[in-house]
């Protein structure tokens, strides 16, 4: 994507209205695309880069995917960012709930499952993984400014 499609897309994806509309479309899309080519395919990483993760739900006990942009640490991606945004909306996305009541958790990253362990970040840092993470995707901060909740960071690390 081009420099001026990328700023496009921050702005757009800053809207409140993208915001009600997002929630519904962008993970459905996700889901049925990486479910038909395996694994190897996220639409949404087309702009970010993106990973689905595969968690067990916090009261229920089954298996969620959800496909998350996510900022990819290290050599190798080593370990991978997870910003708990919900697109700027009031409430915590169930997805950091389910990672809260069990850490240990999978991503599907380029067509590879690897088992995570999933830690909340606090403090400082969770204050440098945020920095990075606006640097990374600018429309993070404009989320953080229209909610009351603090935006639950956790980075996710390979198991074994």
């Amino acid at each position: 994507m081009t420099g001026a499609g990328v700023r496009l897309v921050r702005k757009v994806s800053s809207t409140r209205a993208f915001a009600r509309l997002a929630p519904h479309v962008i993970p459905a899309l996700d889901r049925a695309v990486h479910r038909l080519t395996g694994g190897k395919v996220l639409l949404s990483a087309r702009m970010l880069p993106g990973l689905v993760l595969i968690c067990r739900g916090a009261r229920s006990g089954r298996e969620r995917r959800v496909p998350l942009a996510c900022l990819p640490e290290g050599p190798g991606a080593a370990s991978w960012l997870l910003v708990g945004s919900n697109f700027g909306r009031p409430g915590h996305p169930a997805w950091t709930a389910n990672l809260l009541a069990h850490p240990d958790a999978e991503v599907s990253w380029r067509g590879a499952t690897v088992p995570v362990r999933a830690r909340l970040l606090t403090g400082e840092e969770r204050a440098a993984a945020w920095s990075a993470a606006v640097r990374f995707w600018p429309p993070y901060a404009t989320y953080q400014a229209r909610i009351e909740r603090e935006i639950r960071l956790f980075r996710v690390t390979r198991r074994g």
